[in-house]
Parts: structure tokens; sequence; C-alpha cells
């Protein structure tokens, strides 16, 4: 599933080549993703203008301002497999699981905004810019761990509760965009085992927490996300940050940190349903 980087990595793409672009057309080819499709708020986008593209978790934002009415944001999720891609000229021949797309024009000609979708896991909302703050999607989710994310506001939530570090940094409601990859990378990076009860970490561990959460995080989206199976940036291009994997996918390779002579090797378990990665010898 698309995490942080990846949505980042594709926000970044469409920012450099959406705004100032106005919708001339909106085509779907069915009326339900993982949620019903409001088919009407969707249609009514056309003549309105994109602004940004911003993001929100794992959720992409499009601000789009119509020539009369409230302005409006495009809540797009990638889901397991989605990809949204952006491509000039006019509008090609439908993909294979393409479910919808926007037809654009602006000063460089026609373009068109697509949306592919194997497993239709994805999401396609519209919503009123005021009423974005209320967004049953968005109304829950905890700070951004790129910019809001501090180690007294982690310790202060985690001072009762004893599930696992690694599955606490997972909720989205006590921080946003961290899954499975990059928390077993982000433990590793602070030298936490990701097994340990989220109560049982000191103030200055969460410190070391929050650095490792912020280091992976950017590195990941440095190299344009991770590329396990489908994922592909705004530019059809895949990520390379699983050649940078410490732990994850690692199980049984020696650990990059510990001295040889330990022969430390990177362990694998299963918690909550999901593979976890570490090295019981530097992650206490």
């Amino acid at each position: 599933m698309p995490e942080l980087p990846e949505v980042e990595t594709v926000r970044r793409h469409l920012a450099a080549c959406l705004p100032d672009q106005r919708i001339v057309g909106v085509d779907l080819r069915r009326e339900d993703l993982r949620y019903p499709i409001p088919v009407r708020e969707v249609q009514s986008l056309v003549g309105a203008t994109l602004h940004d593209v911003r993001r929100r978790a794992k959720y992409l934002l499009l601000d789009a301002k119509l020539p009369r009415g409230l302005p409006r944001v495009v809540l797009v999720h990638l889901g397991m497999s989605g990809r949204l891609f952006h491509e000039v000229g006019e509008p090609p021949e439908w993909r294979l699981h393409e479910h919808f797309r926007f037809r654009l024009t602006g000063d460089h000609g026609p373009s068109v905004l697509r949306y592919v979708d194997p497993r239709r896991f994805g999401a396609l909302d519209v919503m009123l810019a005021r009423d974005e703050p209320t967004h049953p999607l968005l109304a829950s989710l905890g700070p951004e761990p790129l910019d809001d994310l501090t180690a007294a506001g982690l310790a202060q939530q985690a001072e009762t509760c004893r599930i696992a570090v690694k599955a606490f940094l997972m909720d989205s409601r006590r921080v946003v965009g961290v899954g499975n990859i990059y928390a077993s990378e982000a433990c590793f990076h602070a030298g936490v085992h990701p097994l340990r009860p989220a109560c049982s970490l000191s103030l200055a561990e969460w410190q070391r927490v929050v650095v490792g959460v912020r280091e992976v995080l950017w590195a990941a989206i440095r190299a344009g996300g991770s590329t396990l199976r489908d994922f592909v940036g705004g530019d059809s291009m895949p990520g390379s940050y699983q050649q940078e994997f410490a732990v994850y996918g690692q199980a049984g390779a020696p650990c990059r940190r510990c001295p040889p002579c330990n022969h430390a090797v990177v362990e694998r378990v299963v918690l909550g349903t999901r593979a976890t990665y570490f090295c019981e010898g530097c992650q206490k």
C-alpha cells in the first residue's frame, strides 16, 4: 500500500503540472471504488480551475475553484494499488483498470489526469473547502510526522498504552502516514525494539523515534518512494527506496549496525498480521 513517501512523491509531481489547469470534462467508468463515488458532485467540477495539490496523511487533496460558487476540494486515496498520473495531449484509450479521468486544458493545450486501480481500494470524493476539517476520512487524523510530530506529544499519548510501539506508530490517530514498511525502518533507526510496549519508552527514546521517522520518510521521498509491487509516481516512474531498506524484507541478513563479530541478523515476526523486522542485537 502506498505510504506517506509514495503519496508525497505523487503530490510533488502533480503540484508541478496541475495548477491553473481547467477541468473541461470528467469521465467515470464506475460509480464506486472502496466507497461510492458522489457522481453528481464530481461532474459539477467541470469548469473549475485547479489551484494546488496538497497531501493530508495518505490522501491527495486537489484545490479547485469554480467560476461561481464556493471553493471545492477533490479527495483521492490510492488505496493498495491506485495510480494517479498526468499525461499531456488528447485523452488516449482507456487503460485496463482505469476508473476515472479528468480532462484538462491550460496554457500548453489539453491533458488528462488518470486514475488506475486494479484492486479498487482507492477513493474519490468532493467536498466544500470549508468542510475539509470535518470530513469523515480526515477529521480524526493525528499530526503530520514531517511537520507537527513531537516526542512530548507521543509520550503523553503512550503513557498508559501497552500496544507495541510499531503498532502505535501505525495508528493514524497518533501520527499519520507511517505504514508497515516505514514503522519497521524508523524503529531500527531509533534503536528501539518494535515489540516494546509504547508506555515503556522514555522521552529520550521517543525523541529518537521522532528523528528516526523523519529521517526514514525524507530519505524515501528523495528516492521517489518504495516500489515493491504496483507503485509508480505521478510521472509513472517507480521508486527506489527499497534498495536502502535496513531491515524491512531483510530477514536473515547481517545487521548493518552491529559489529560483524556479534553475528547479529535481521529477524522477522508477525505483529497484528503484518511482517515486522528488527535486530535483537541493537534494538532495545
